[in-house]
């Protein structure tokens, strides 16, 4: 006898409550074992591959590609074949829902294997530490075409689509879903809105020049996490020119005089910083409004943005207050890496207190950071080119870097966020000075 069961999207963690599918990596009536990746998500800027913790074949896609997930909502059905005195759950059984109880989808269920499935692992999401499931390649993430459906009497739509109806003043009745068997999406509710209020933006084609990109993935991340520090934190940015002269001939040095050792400038403005947020820790601090509480952290963590071909994402360099320049730099490079090739995992991007932007890397001098929500702080890093300094007296051609440092007003005052600014910059131009806070 054949059982199906509803694999439900499992527990992010950090709160978070839902995620955009990705991809498919499973199609209906494929064979799935313990553990195998089946479907990817993206969530905290990564994609992050969900393994299915029983083995059988693919009943049922619950979503499609684009389409935002609720924590606890089914993913997908499988049928599995129960062995002679097995206790298989009953069909239409949930992971995660003891005794097989029918619960709504509204309701996030926290976990995606019950205590009772003898034949379901201990895996959750690949990337949260679960320790037993070994990282696969994806299959090649198939989209599955979701059928046309006619307009259903009670209108299907998810809580977060449902509340973005809300705030927009859409009727869902009057809006016909097109995602799979008819639900509706975030995509459907903001046309009817464009509709309704003659600014059919979604409907532009390329007669009237407009090409219309849908807001996803980690572009919507970086929108709603910039939106959301430019609407709660009053910040303002300071600025310091410095002769970064010294500080590239040291890299050169360490790279020249110690085999095997690659100590970037960038690592050696990254322990200046640690030093920095040392004797200002106004920098690296949270700021609790509803308490009126500022939380001076005792870590340092550095998040350190990188220009990937999926957009910006911010690897964190954790504990960097207790590492070494040369492990500071080593880690450096496997994270930038880990982003680049899309490979770093949710837990490496959370957790910052203080955030880097190399800009310089792109070629332009300087720029004003926004700050990374809910940190204190961001320094920009500019590119450091020859231009005229005056050194010992005279003109001369230096590599000139211009530094900027945005903060939050609330948790600083501009003496104390030019007071760590200046510190940085007399490292930048006196890099031996680290020597003292090794």
């Amino acid at each position: 006898m054949a059982a199906t069961r509803e694999f439900l999207l499992p527990d992010l963690g950090e709160g978070l409550t839902e995620a955009e599918l990705a991809a498919w990596l499973v199609d209906p009536g494929d064979r799935v074992e313990v553990d195998q990746p089946v479907a990817e998500v993206e969530t905290a800027k990564a994609l992050v591959e969900v393994p299915c913790p029983f083995a059988g074949t693919v009943a049922t896609l619950h979503a499609e590609v684009g389409e935002e997930v609720r924590v606890g909502a089914p993913l997908l059905t499988v049928r599995v074949d129960a062995a002679p005195g097995d206790h298989t759950a009953p069909p239409g059984d949930q992971v995660g829902r003891p005794g097989g109880e029918q619960v709504s989808d509204m309701v996030p269920e926290p976990s995606a294997g019950g205590e009772d499935d003898a034949d379901a692992s201990g895996s959750v999401l690949v990337g949260y530490g679960t320790g037993q499931a070994a990282r696969r390649r994806p299959r090649g993430g198939r989209r599955v075409a979701a059928p046309t459906a006619d307009h259903v009497e009670r209108p299907l739509a998810t809580p977060p689509v449902r509340k973005l109806a809300k705030d927009l003043g859409v009727a869902l009745s009057a809006v016909r879903g097109t995602g799979r068997g008819g639900v509706i999406t975030r995509d459907d509710v903001r046309s009817a809105a464009d509709q309704a209020s003659g600014d059919q933006v979604a409907a532009a084609g390329p007669e009237a020049g407009v090409e219309v990109v849908p807001l996803r993935g980690v572009r919507r991340a970086v929108a709603d996490k910039m939106t959301t520090a430019h609407r709660e934190i009053p910040a303002a940015t300071t600025w310091l020119d410095v002769d970064a002269t010294q500080l590239w001939d040291l890299s050169g040095q360490l790279r020249a005089d110690e085999e095997g050792v690659d100590i970037g400038p960038l690592a050696l403005l990254l322990r200046a910083c640690v030093a920095g947020l040392r004797r200002f820790p106004d920098l690296n601090a949270r700021i609790d409004v509803d308490r009126g509480e500022i939380h001076r952290l005792r870590q340092v963590h550095l998040g350190v943005a990188a220009q990937t071909d999926r957009g910006l994402v911010v690897p964190v360099l954790r504990d960097a207050h207790r590492r070494t320049l040369s492990e500071i730099a080593a880690e450096l490079r496997r994270l930038v890496a880990a982003a680049r090739d899309g490979s770093v995992t949710p837990e490496q991007l959370r957790g910052g207190t203080f955030t880097i932007s190399n800009y310089g890397s792109l070629g332009v001098d300087g720029g004003s950071p926004i700050v990374n929500h809910p940190e204190a702080a961001i320094l920009g890093v500019g590119r450091a080119v020859p231009r005229p300094w005056v050194h010992d007296g005279a003109v001369q051609a230096r590599r000139v870097m211009q530094l900027s440092l945005t903060f939050d007003h609330r948790l600083c005052d501009g003496a104390e966020a030019a007071g760590f600014l200046r510190f940085v910059g007399d490292c930048a131009e006196r890099p031996t000075r680290l020597l003292a806070f090794v």
